[in-house]
């Protein structure tokens, strides 16, 4: 590689470019992800405790609540620490380990919601066999089918940009490893690596897209051919809050990874990077829960019982002293 210097620990640049905005941001995002944190745990311990809501629908809606909590693990707290730091490196191992977990969760999330999408067509096509169709093994399989292919493509996409070469800069232009800040350091990135990271990024978003797409177009024509407005209304109520979530998560993942990028876009695509791993798994829950009425009294009998639970401990503890 002649004169270039190799690369062993990279530097997350974040917003350092903003140092005044530095303990404002710290304070959002905190909040945001103790919300975030909140309601993902309450959505799954009220689907868990609420017994008519073990459905397959709340299945996989639980299945998504807890891979979002996991993915915004794997990117917030890093975040939050490089906020208050002066040392902002980070290992190429950890760095390694940051995408794999980052892209194989974001992978495990757009397969998941495919399958939210097929179960509500399975429930508006086919009501009396529905039961039959989605069973409790078939929903486990397709579950773990997400999860899988989301661990499989997220360790090519690690394995094609580690095993570039890194040399001379090693500052990251992003708060976390995301692929287009790192493989720009590289020395021997090329565009058949861009390609192969393209095809495989296209493949989760655009393939889960698709899917997803073609079980609301038979959705839509069953719904269509309803006789009644109220049957209509009760179809399309049902699949609000899945369509909400799909549209603002493809959205703003889809203008970061399926457009031309150029050094330049860095730091806008950062700022822009927020959103996806910072507003829409805030705005998910809350979507959710929002629009689904079932949802709302789960969650509510959840917190009714907690706050009946914590005077009882605290009023054992002033007893036992």
């Amino acid at each position: 590689m002649g004169n270039h210097t190799a690369v062993s620990t990279f530097l997350l640049w974040g917003f350092s470019s903003f140092p005044d905005l530095q303990s404002l941001l710290f304070v959002m995002i905190f909040f945001s992800h103790a919300t975030i944190l909140a309601a993902n745990v309450s959505i799954m311990v009220a689907i868990k405790l609420t017994r008519h809501l073990h459905t397959p629908m709340y299945f996989f809606l639980c299945g998504l609540a807890f891979s979002e909590t996991c993915t915004t693990m794997v990117i917030i707290p890093r975040m939050l620490v490089d906020l208050l730091s002066d040392s902002k490196t980070i290992s190429i191992p950890e760095c390694a380990t940051q995408m794999f977990f980052f892209f194989g969760l974001g992978g495990n999330n757009c397969f998941i919601m495919a399958a939210m999408s097929y179960d509500r067509y399975t429930a508006i096509h086919n009501p009396l066999h529905y039961p039959v169709l989605m069973t409790r093994k078939i929903c486990f399989q397709l579950m773990t089918a997400s999860c899988v292919t989301g661990i499989v493509v997220s360790l090519c996409i690690v394995i094609i940009v580690f095993n570039l070469s890194f040399c001379d800069s090693n500052i990251i232009q992003h708060f976390f490893c995301d692929i287009s800040p790192v493989v720009c350091l590289a020395c021997d990135y090329t565009p058949y690596h861009e390609m192969a990271v393209f095809m495989l990024s296209a493949f989760v978003l655009v393939g889960s897209f698709i899917l997803i797409m073609i079980s609301y177009v038979f959705i839509g024509s069953i719904v269509i051919k309803m006789p009644s407005a109220k049957g209509r209304y009760k179809a399309f109520s049902t699949c609000s809050s899945h369509l909400t979530v799909v549209c603002m998560h493809y959205g703003f993942a889809g203008f970061i990874y399926l457009r031309p990028k150029d050094s330049g876009s860095f730091g806008e695509d950062m700022l822009r990077a927020v959103t996806y791993t910072v507003l829409t798994p805030l705005l998910n829950p809350i979507v959710y829960s929002l629009r689904n009425e079932e949802m709302q009294i789960a969650l509510r009998k959840v917190l009714d019982s907690t706050h009946r639970f914590i005077p009882q401990m605290v009023n054992k503890r002033t007893l036992n002293i």
